[in-house]
């Protein structure tokens, strides 16, 4: 199938048949594996940061516009995001946090019109969509969509490969992957079964949250953009996503997350927090600033 695509917009094209054998002989003992203990490295998220890490993303004065109608949804953005460092991004509906993100991965509906985005020292906006995938940055949707036909088993499995073929390295064989998925699957408390499932179709808004966080986890991407992943969880779907993503996190690499509520900054903590209004960053602090923000609103925090 063509034209599809999910997370960073990584196309879908046709995939190679997975051997069922490969998959009866293995999902016994994915199952076995995800039955076992596993201890997630969950330390201190927002803790990592000493000011003399690398800078992955630097957001300067970045304008963007609907390409249809030509409206200007983001004002001027700066934002700089260095290794070890997770960042959160608050605001009021329509404020700009998800057009932001959008225009971050190159989504086709928006128009850059001013500014500069580099990651990892190259220009970003250069970058085709999936090239940028490609880099190391990803995306988890609001509302992911599904791909009919296409099992996450052959999803993931092409999506690292293509990632692997970009930085020169030799695919990994579907039984390898089996394996690989395990301690993922694990952490997420997922089914196994999830694998023979097509990609998101027919599952709860929790379902693929879990789904979203299950790619991250495989492409162990370098930025991880994660809009809204908190919305539709439950407390402990909620808790095992956000056990997840901490247990993703890395000194080399970075989280941005967009969120309404501060219980998912409580379970993921934030280095910094950044309130977004009238499509740019008018207030950075810490987690106090989401903190003061959940007790007295938007009124509570000027941008004077």
């Amino acid at each position: 199938m063509a034209g599809a695509s999910i997370s960073s917009s990584f196309t879908v094209a046709s995939s190679p048949s997975i051997r069922p054998s490969y998959r009866v002989w293995t999902r016994s003992r994915l199952r076995n594996f995800t039955r076992a203990t596993l201890t997630i490295d969950s330390g201190a998220s927002g803790g990592v940061v000493s000011g003399s890490e690398k800078v992955l993303l630097e957001v300067k004065g970045l304008k963007a516009v609907v390409k249809e109608s030509g409206k200007e949804l983001l004002h001027g953005v700066d934002l700089t995001v260095r290794e070890g460092e997770v960042h959160a991004i608050m605001g009021k509906n329509g404020s700009g946090k998800s057009t932001f993100s959008k225009v971050l991965v190159g989504h086709p509906d928006y128009e850059v019109t001013g500014g500069s985005v580099i990651f990892k020292g190259e220009d970003l906006l250069e970058k085709e969509p999936e090239e940028r995938s490609h880099a190391g940055l990803f995306m988890s949707f609001q509302s992911p969509i599904e791909i009919p036909g296409v099992s996450n088993f052959e999803f993931m499995l092409m999506a690292l490969n293509a990632r692997r073929e970009k930085n020169g390295l030799k695919p990994i064989e579907p039984l390898e992957f089996y394996g690989y998925l395990g301690p993922k699957l694990a952490a997420l408390k997922m089914d196994p079964v999830f694998l023979d499932r097509n990609v998101n179709e027919g599952f709860s808004g929790g379902e693929k949250k879990r789904n979203e966080i299950l790619q991250l986890a495989v492409l162990e991407a370098d930025l991880a953009i994660l809009d809204e992943v908190d919305s539709g969880l439950d407390v402990d779907a909620l808790q095992d996503v956000s056990s997840a993503v901490n247990g993703l996190l890395k000194p080399n690499n970075a989280v941005l997350m967009i969120t309404h509520y501060q219980r998912l900054l409580e379970l993921i903590q934030p280095s910094f927090v950044h309130i977004m209004e009238g499509g740019k960053i008018v207030k950075t602090g810490d987690s106090s600033l989401a903190k003061q923000l959940d007790e007295g609103g938007y009124k509570a925090i000027s941008s004077v």
